[in-house]
């Protein structure tokens, strides 16, 4: 049996990400969420909803989107003043499939979007055809609103991200592990996270330097939990 390097218990610090306009990795599969933040007021419907995988960017998207227009965050259920927020000014609902929503309540923040010509940002996984929407009124709503897709990333935005998620933590790594890494991991952009906050925290226990075989032990032992899930 192999024995071990000895592990301290590093520090949980915060390493907040940069989620400035200007932190935003640009690629093909962001194009159109990008697009849609950056032409805000000019939106083609007053509701617009950005889709796509846990850790694809949504979150980073809807902070920018939300500065520049002032918006508030609201949780549509029911006897919450979200309909009321919705008409004096823009408002973000982030991760409605998730958070769930009161179908009504949400009918009237539309409907006061609408109204009032403020907008509505909505994040989400799943395409709004398949929220568990009861009422017809708010269906029909949903289908006029401008869905935006952010797709699976590419190698390259993986590298872009590996690098960035680095750089958040003030590490730098070479280009060539990250290579190693993105031609090994699982494809999303939360798996990235997952792997540079493993790699981070295991060499700093072990004292020990950014190397390819601490980002082999942490793959397989990602891999492995995937396998036992």
């Amino acid at each position: 049996m192999t024995k071990r390097p000895f592990e301290q218990l590093p520090l949980a610090f915060d390493h907040d990400p940069a989620t400035g306009r200007e932190d935003l990795l640009v690629s093909d599969r962001l194009s159109a969420a990008i697009a849609i933040v950056d032409h805000w007021p000019d939106w083609p419907s007053p509701v617009v909803i950005i889709a796509g995988p846990v850790g694809s960017g949504k979150s980073h998207l809807a902070s920018i989107w939300k500065e520049r227009a002032g918006a508030r965050t609201i949780h549509p259920v029911a006897g919450s003043d979200a309909a009321l927020m919705a008409a004096q000014g823009p408002v973000l609902f982030e991760d409605a499939d998730r958070q769930g929503f009161d179908d009504t309540t949400l009918f009237h923040v539309i409907n006061s979007v609408r109204e009032h010509g403020t907008g509505l940002l909505m994040t989400s996984r799943l395409w709004p055809m398949s929220w568990p929407v009861v009422l017809p009124d708010l269906r029909s709503r949903l289908k006029a609103a401008t869905v935006v897709e952010i797709g699976e990333p590419d190698d390259e935005l993986l590298t872009q991200v590996l690098i960035k998620l680095f750089a958040d933590r003030q590490l730098l790594i070479d280009e060539r592990l990250v290579g190693y890494i993105v031609q090994r991991m699982e494809r999303s952009l939360e798996a990235a996270q997952t792997i540079v906050e493993r790699i981070d925290r295991l060499a700093l226990a072990r004292g020990v330097r950014l190397t390819r075989s601490l980002a082999a032990e942490v793959l397989e032992e990602l891999g492995n939990q995937r396998h036992s899930d």
